[in-house]
C-alpha cells in the first residue's frame, strides 16, 4: 500500500502525505471530476508537498480544491501557493479567522515578510457535499477543537477525514482558543452515530478502530472537564 515512507495509498486514488515537523498530514483524492487536497500543512512543508505531488504525477495546478479541516496554521500554511489555481474551502467559522488574519486564533507563525493574504473561496456549511465522481465528501461541522473544525465523510468507503477532531487511540486534541470541550464531546457523540470504518486524522496514525477511539476521546474530554490528571493530550499541539 505504501509507495514510500511519506506517501501511502489508503484507498484507490486516496493518498496520505505525511507532514514535515509540526505540519499536519495532507490527503490527496484524485477524483473523476476534480482533484482535492485536504489540508496544505505549514508553509515550510510546501516543497515536500510539491515533491509528493510529483511522485503521484500531479502538479500544483492540478489541484482543483483545497479543503481545510480547520483554521490552525499547521493545516492552512501552504494555502497561498494554491489559492490562485484552486478553490480554497473552509467552514465559515474558520474562513473568518483565515481571511481576517486572526493570528491569535490561527496561531500563524510564518516568517515570510512577503506573504500573501489568505483567501477562502468556498465558505462551507454543515452537510455541504463535494461530488468528485468516484468519491463524494460530506462536510460535517464538528466544533470543539476549534469553532470552525470540520470532518469529511466519504460514504461509499465509510471513511472519515478528521483533521484534529479525532486521533487514533482517542488521544485528546488541544482545545483551541475558539474551541470548547463541551462542543467537542457533542461533536464526537454525533459522529459516533455514523457507520465509520476508518479514521484519517491530521496527525499521527490512521485508525481502524473508530468506535473505540471515539469512545475513548469522549472519556478523555469528560476527564479534562473534571480537571483530572493523566489525560493524554496530543503532543504535537505543543509545537503548534
Amino acid at each position: 500500500m505504501a509507495e514510500n515512507d511519506e506517501i501511502m495509498e489508503l484507498k484507490p486514488h486516496i493518498f496520505l502525505l505525511t507532514g514535515e515537523d509540526a505540519s499536519s498530514h495532507s490527503y490527496i483524492i484524485r477524483g473523476s471530476y476534480k482533484n482535492v487536497l485536504i489540508d496544505s500543512g505549514v508553509d515550510k512543508n510546501y516543497s515536500k508537498l510539491v515533491k509528493s505531488l510529483l511522485t503521484l504525477g500531479l502538479k500544483v495546478k492540478d489541484i482543483d480544491i483545497v479543503i481545510n479541516t480547520h483554521e490552525h496554521f499547521d493545516h492552512i500554511g501552504a494555502n497561498r501557493y494554491f489559492q490562485e489555481y484552486a478553490l480554497i474551502a473552509a467552514h465559515r467559522f474558520a474562513a473568518t479567522k483565515i481571511t481576517l488574519e486572526d493570528r491569535y486564533v490561527t496561531m500563524y507563525k510564518s516568517g515570510d515578510l512577503n506573504e500573501l493574504s489568505s483567501k477562502v473561496h468556498l465558505w462551507l456549511e454543515n452537510r455541504f457535499r463535494f461530488d468528485l465522481g468516484n468519491y463524494s465528501l460530506e462536510v460535517i461541522h464538528t466544533p470543539g477543537h476549534t469553532s470552525g473544525s470540520i470532518c469529511l465523510y466519504e460514504f461509499t468507503q465509510k471513511i472519515l477525514f478528521t483533521g484534529d477532531t479525532i486521533f487514533a487511540g482517542g488521544t485528546l486534541s488541544y482545545i483551541g482558543e475558539s474551541g470548547s470541550v463541551g462542543d467537542y464531546i457533542n461533536s464526537i457523540s454525533l459522529l459516533a452515530t455514523r457507520k465509520i470504518r476508518e479514521l484519517y486524522p491530521g496527525h499521527g496514525a490512521i485508525s481502524v478502530t473508530p468506535e473505540a477511539d471515539m469512545e475513548k476521546a469522549i472519556l478523555n474530554a469528560k476527564a479534562l472537564l473534571r480537571d483530572e490528571e493523566g489525560v493524554e493530550i496530543a503532543s504535537f499541539r505543543e509545537a503548534s
